[in-house]
Order: structure tokens, then sequence, then C-alpha cells
């Protein structure tokens, strides 16, 4: 299965006094990728406040490994690497690439499900479970228990 591909856009407001990509400007890509994957199957605010349920993250991780300047053309791709065989937790590995192949970053999120009402974890339901097959699994992928 193919990754899913984000374009991005770097914007001068992304920029810091040295022409730097601010360090949170990573993560907001990659929540703008994570989040267009789970719309366009789908998944959008209107049915996730239908269930009454929203993702939680336990953990976002950049690794920065090169320097990404305004002209550049970027995009994420994302890929499950790591998931309980109910989805109710899971990781995503999101890669912000340039395009000549180059990786400047890859951020990794823990995360979970949580029923909004009883403030606690949960599973989804099968119109959220059956989404996350359709999502690339990176060559390390694995269940967890």
């Amino acid at each position: 299965m193919e990754k899913f591909v984000q374009p991005v856009q770097v914007r001068w407001s992304d920029l810091d006094p040295n022409q730097h990509v601010r360090h949170s400007v990573y993560y907001d890509w990659a929540a703008t990728a994570r989040l267009a994957f789970l719309s366009g199957n789908g998944i959008d605010t209107g049915l996730l406040r239908t269930l009454g349920i929203g993702p939680i993250l336990f953990r976002e991780e950049a690794v920065f490994r090169k320097e990404i300047r305004l002209e550049d053309q970027l995009e994420i791709r994302i890929e499950l690497s790591r998931s309980r065989r109910d989805f109710s937790r899971w990781s995503i590995r999101h890669e912000i690439i340039k395009k000549d192949g180059t990786v400047c970053a890859v951020v990794t999120v823990d995360a979970a499900w949580l029923d909004l009402a009883k403030r606690k974890l949960t599973a989804p339901p099968t119109q959220i479970g059956d989404i996350f097959p359709k999502m690339a699994q990176s060559e390390d992928f694995e269940w967890s228990d």
C-alpha cells in the first residue's frame, strides 16, 4: 500500500529569525497530514463529534535531519508504525521530505482514542477501526498488546 502524501508549502511565518523552520511548525505539519488522511477516509470532526470520541497523543517526537528553506518544495508521507489489533492505541510516523527525496525530519506520535463523555481510553467504533488498515505500514511495523 502506498503512503499517504500531503504537500506542504513553507510560509514566511513558519521561519524563525535565523530563517530556519520553527520547531513547532513540524508538529503542526504532521497534525495537518494526519487529519487530512483521516478526513480523506471519512473520519472528519463531525463524525468524531457524533461518535463522542477523539484522538489523544501520549508522545510526539521530532528528529531533525536537514535544514528546510523558504523556497523548498515539501511533502509529508505518513505510515502506521505500531498498533493494537483493535486500533485503540497506535503510532504514526511522518516523514517530511524535499522534492529531491531528502528526508528533512521525522515526526512520530503515539496516540489512542478517548471517549469524550467518560474521559477514558476506548477502542474505536467500526467506522474508525476500518480506516486504519488503509494506512500504509512502515517496514518495521509491529502489532502491540
